[in-house]
Formats: C-alpha cells, sequence, structure tokens
C-alpha cells in the first residue's frame, strides 16, 4: 500500500512504535480488523468488539505473517492475552500501541485518502444509496477502473475498510455513507474528503435521533464538510427538501430527476413491470435510450445519478447505456428470484416509508395474485404507529391481494388495511419464526411476492424458505 509503513502508521496515530528497525520503513501489503484475511506483511488492528478481542489474535496474526499490529495495549499485556510471548519476535515485526484502535482506523484511512490518486465518490441518502452506489460503479467500471463499496461497509469502520481497498490502479471508487446521528457524517466526509457527492433522497429514516425530515437534510448534508474544494455536488431534483439546495461551496448542485426542469431527466418512461423500466435520459447534450433491468419506476432515479456523473465525467453515450444494462442489484436490495413456482422481490435488507411504498408499487405491477410479506420497520421515532398504519392502507388501495405481517409494529399495518377494506386478506404474526411456520401454507404457485422489513427482522429466512437449494 503506497506510502504505508509502520513508521508512518505511528506517526499518523500518535502512537508508541515497538519493534524492529528493519521493517519500520516497509510498505505494508494490505489492512484488516479481520484476522481471517491477514496477508503477508499486512497490518492488523486488534478491534476490542462486543463480541471479540482482537488482542487475542495478536500472536496468531504474527504467524500468518503480519508485519505490524496494532493494540491499545503494550506488548507484553497484548501478547499475554493472545496466549504467547513477544519475545523473540519484536525483532522481526511492528508494534504499535494507540490510544483508541477505532480512532487509529480512522486517522490511517483518513491519511491513507491523502496518498490515492483515485476520486471519491461520496453517496448517502435515506433509500437507495445501495442501489445507487452499484448503479453508478456499474456504469463508470464501462470506462474507468472503478472500486466499490462492498456489502453494507458505510460507516465509520466500513468506510475506512473500502478505502483500505484501493491501490494504485484505481482511478474511481464509489463509497457508500450511511448515518444515524448527527456528526456522524461530518467524521465520515473528513475521512473520505469525496470528490463527488450524491444524495439520493431525504426520507423518514433514523428519526429517533434525527427528529424529523429537517434534521436528516441536515445530517446528510454534512457529506459537504470535507469535500474536495473543486468537488461537485449531485442531488435528486425530485426531492422537495434537496430542491431547497441552490448552492455548495459557491458552486451550483447538478439535479437529476424526473422533473424536466433537472440538469439530467427522464424522458419517454415505459414501465415494463418486473421485467424493468425504459426511457431516454436527456442531458444538456444528449439523448440516452436506456433499459434498467430491475423492476420499479425508483430505478430511473437511481439510473439518473449514474447518467449524470458519468456524462460529467466524460463518458460516451453507449458505455452509459451499456453499463446501466449490466447493472444488477445485491441480495436483499430488489433483487428479484424466479422459481419453478414463484416470483420473489428480495427486498429484506432494509425498509422505511419512503422505500416499502416503492416496493409495494413494484409488487403492484406484477401479473397474477400479489403477496406482501411485510415486517417491522425500525427508527421511526414517535409516529412510528401512525407510519405502519400508512403502508398498511397503502397496501390495500394498491390492490395487493394478500399482506402478510410479522412483528410487533406490524399490528399497525393489519389496522391499516382493515381501515380501507374490512374484509382484506390480512394475516398477522408476532415474529419472524411465527410467520415462518405458517409461509408456505399461505403461498401458492403462480405468486409474485415482496418480502420486505427492517434488517433485523431476518425476513432473509423468509427468501430461504421459498427460495430452492
Amino acid at each position: 500500500m503506497k506510502q504505508i509503513t509502520p513508521a508512518k502508521l505511528a506517526t499518523v496515530c500518535n502512537g508508541i512504535y515497538y519493534g524492529s528497525e528493519k521493517v519500520k520503513d516497509t510498505e505494508i501489503s494490505s489492512i484488516t480488523i479481520d484476522s481471517r484475511n491477514i496477508t503477508t506483511g499486512g497490518l492488523f488492528i486488534a478491534i476490542k468488539g462486543a463480541r471479540t478481542d482482537g488482542n487475542k489474535f495478536i500472536l496468531d496474526m504474527y504467524n500468518a505473517g503480519a508485519a505490524c499490529c496494532i493494540s491499545e495495549l503494550e506488548p507484553a499485556d497484548a501478547f499475554s492475552i493472545s496466549a504467547g510471548s513477544s519475545r523473540g519476535i519484536l525483532q522481526e515485526k511492528a508494534f504499535i500501541q494507540v490510544e483508541s484502535c477505532y480512532q487509529a482506523l480512522k486517522d490511517i484511512a483518513g491519511y491513507y485518502r491523502t496518498v490515492c490518486g483515485a476520486r471519491i465518490i461520496g453517496i448517502t441518502g435515506s433509500v437507495g444509496k445501495t442501489t445507487t452506489k452499484e448503479m453508478i460503479a456499474s456504469v463508470l467500471s464501462e470506462h474507468f477502473n472503478t472500486l466499490k463499496t462492498q456489502g453494507n461497509y458505510n460507516n465509520e469502520v466500513g468506510v475506512p475498510l473500502t478505502l483500505f481497498r484501493l491501490r494504485e490502479e484505481h482511478e474511481i471508487a464509489v463509497v457508500e455513507m450511511g448515518i444515524s446521528e448527527f456528526g456522524e457524517m461530518t467524521r465520515l466526509s473528513q475521512i473520505a474528503r469525496p470528490d463527488i457527492c450524491v444524495i439520493t433522497n431525504i426520507g423518514q429514516c433514523h428519526l429517533e435521533t434525527l427528529g424529523d425530515r429537517n434534521g436528516v437534510l441536515r445530517a446528510k448534508t454534512e457529506i459537504f464538510s470535507y469535500m474536495q474544494e473543486n468537488g461537485t455536488v449531485y442531488l435528486n431534483g425530485d426531492d422537495d427538501k434537496l430542491k431547497q439546495i441552490k448552492e455548495v461551496n459557491g458552486k451550483k448542485p447538478v439535479y437529476y430527476g424526473l422533473d424536466k426542469t433537472c440538469d439530467v431527466f427522464a424522458d419517454n418512461i415505459i414501465n415494463d413491470g418486473l421485467n424493468g423500466v425504459y426511457f431516454d435520459a436527456v442531458t444538456s447534450g444528449s439523448r440516452i435510450p436506456v433499459h434498467v433491468a430491475v423492476p420499479g419506476i425508483h430505478m430511473v432515479s437511481d439510473a439518473l445519478a449514474s447518467v449524470a456523473i458519468a456524462t460529467g465525467l466524460g463518458m460516451k453515450a453507449e458505455e452509459i447505456a451499456t453499463g446501466i444494462s449490466k447493472f444488477t442489484p445485491v441480495g436483499g436490495h430488489s433483487n428479484i428470484i424466479k422459481t419453478d413456482k414463484f416470483i420473489i422481490m428480495d427486498d429484506c435488507y432494509n425498509a422505511n416509508p419512503v422505500s416499502m411504498k416503492a416496493a409495494i408499487d413494484v409488487l403492484a405491477s406484477a401479473r397474477g395474485r400479489k403477496v406482501a410479506i411485510i415486517g417491522d420497520m425500525f427508527e421511526l421515532g414517535t409516529n412510528e404507529k401512525m407510519l405502519h398504519y400508512d403502508i398498511g392502507a397503502y397496501a390495500v388501495k394498491k390492490d395487493i391481494d394478500c399482506i402478510v405481517c410479522a412483528g410487533t409494529l406490524a399490528k399497525q399495518y393489519v389496522a391499516g388495511a382493515l381501515a380501507i377494506d374490512g374484509n382484506h386478506n390480512v394475516l398477522y404474526y408476532e415474529n419472524t419464526e411465527k410467520a415462518l411456520d405458517m409461509i408456505k401454507s399461505i403461498v401458492k404457485k403462480g405468486d409474485s411476492i415482496l418480502i420486505k422489513a427492517s434488517h433485523a427482522m431476518e425476513f432473509e429466512k423468509i427468501v430461504a424458505v421459498l427460495t430452492p437449494a
């Protein structure tokens, strides 16, 4: 890793260096907090978590080839926990003691970002961060050597780990940035220092800590705090809160959306149900026919973000259209699974009112009997019951044939649904496990099935039950 040596690490982390002088100025090969991922010549940061103390693995890491370990303990104490002795090891290896391993992780990532040549695209928003990240990465990969966030590595641990995967050949990194409280995005921005900032929307999420949508707006726009001075901002022009932002660092944002006043907008939209969406992406200098093979009108917005950025980076229309056509969602995010019995919309990774309604809209466009299996949405604050009630009512209004509700708050789905139609086919189970016991007897061959809830509801178990091995 470029310019990452034990000596530099000790300086960046304000740590105390122990060990061999021979390895002080040797570049390390990789950085990890996971003992399973150490490489020869790598750095292991001994994070002490709720379940595992990384210090227990320090001796194993050196034996596996690590060149350096970082710990909050002195060497003798750290080696004692890992059931070994530092005698002899530090004649060939490096050890750095720091005040906080978590802070060291962030400090190292912030430094490494400054020595990497890649441009950083930071993506945040209440809904669609992961899908937009995947879409942008799919498009940019047609022209640039592109790195993207893997999985849900979008917090103060995940963002550093994403940056540590950057190598000299990478030209662009598409980095997802998720938060749940004020100040968190400022810290992420300070680490990533994005060249490009994207905000997908301002919705009703993390209201327990952010209060309302104005609070969400304030928290999300902290991403601008450490944006590069000549950076560019891309905003969803269909969002009423984001449209209020007229200038960032003296520069007008680039708006994308369905609204034809946006800098990049969609025209001639054809919703082909579960086969996806066709439309023309219109920019100031081109009209690009594209096909998103994933269903849902909301996918148009995600695609437009990628068109706007790719155009700004000078990509050709053919490259952009090809990149969008190759886009596939990650598991749990609007993922369509076709079996010999059902069509399943696996959208169980997370849920809030905006994404839940968007998923129901997609289900409503499907053929055959439509079944919504929906669970609790968390972190919605004082209005959580009413927000669930509204979703139940919305599902009935969208002519969803069968609504299966699981979870404590899901009782409100039932109430909202029955308030619209007292005879509607609505089923309730107090938790995921109880729903699992009954689910196969509820669904029928030919059904189109939506499976969606907040991640903690573990609705991936329902997907597994309905999906052949």
